[in-house]
């Protein structure tokens, strides 16, 4: 085995493995929680959903070009490689899907104390189990094209337009049907970005004017909100690890698909960027629930 192929199969191992530790970590905290009898708060909720999300991702993506770094002859078979990249596609949906919908359900918590606003904090609680069953559904319905398109190595000599992903084949779509689905995937992709943009501006705003608010009193105010900054602080560094790492790996993935060639480099850093943000995310949200593993916690 080559050392190149030997250090991506390294770094492709480590990044499953750390991102399904934290994850897992994540998940053992909610089920002791359950069995303690805990309050769930609504943005628990929402981290679930993205937390199992992000499981998927990296068992769909880490662990097959894993195996590919190690054995350049692996291949996955039919059926495998449509579920592989099926459910990695409804994943990564939910993933945009859960972060934006934690940034906008954050950004409604720390808002001004008007009889709009409350309203909306009582009534969005209300909402979140609903939203986030359709962002499973509209995920899961506008990715089944992926099932017809997916299909194994062994194809190649029947088809005549493929695109190779080391391990799977992509059918090329014609043009205007390429062009169609290619919209509707951007446009729900873009419409999360947008909101998580909105609710981290609108959130970075909202800290500013009452930090400006509270210097003449800092000792009685600034002490009663800094638990509520500090979660909106995590959730902000959230949202701008995802849009950094999506707007990277949407831009390869551009790439890929409008050069005629099937560069295997490029494969491996978009799934590595891909990856990075199911990985990091437990990681930046585990302090925040790092007392629930205390041995003298309640």
């Amino acid at each position: 085995m080559e050392s190149g192929y030997l250090a991506i199969g390294i770094f492709f191992l480590s990044q499953t493995a750390l991102g399904l530790l934290g994850n897992s970590a994540l998940l053992c905290y909610f089920i002791l929680s359950n069995f303690n009898g805990n309050r769930v708060r609504p943005t628990d909720v929402i981290v679930k959903h993205l937390t199992w999300a992000n499981i998927i991702v990296l068992l769909c993506k880490g662990i097959p070009q894993t195996m590919v770094a190690f054995d350049q002859t692996y291949s996955l078979d039919r059926v495998s490689c449509k579920l592989v990249f099926y459910f990695h596609r409804v994943a990564r949906g939910v993933s945009i899907g859960s972060t934006s919908l934690l940034s906008v359900f954050q950004a409604i918590t720390i808002s001004a104390h008007t009889s709009k606003w409350a309203q909306l904090k009582v009534g969005a609680p209300r909402i979140i189990g609903l939203s986030l069953g359709l962002c499973w559904a509209l995920y899961l319905s506008i990715n089944y094209l992926i099932i017809e398109r997916v299909t194994d190595m062994w194809d190649k000599g029947n088809l005549t337009e493929f695109r190779q992903f080391l391990y799977c084949l992509m059918i090329k779509l014609p043009q205007t049907t390429s062009i169609v689905y290619a919209i509707v995937l951007a446009t729900s992709d873009v419409m999360c970005l947008g909101l998580m943009m909105w609710a981290s501006g609108f959130m970075v705003l909202i800290l500013f004017k009452h930090k400006q608010r509270v210097q003449h009193i800092h000792r009685s105010l600034s002490s009663k909100s800094f638990p509520e900054a500090k979660a909106t602080q995590r959730i902000l560094i959230l949202v701008s690890s995802f849009v950094v790492l999506y707007i990277t790996s949407a831009t390869l993935m551009m790439y890929f698909s409008f050069k005629d060639g099937g560069d295997a480099w490029v494969i491996n850093v978009n799934v590595a960027m891909s990856a990075c943000f199911p990985a990091v995310c437990p990681f930046l949200l585990i302090r925040h629930y790092a007392r629930a593993f205390h041995p003298c916690s309640t």
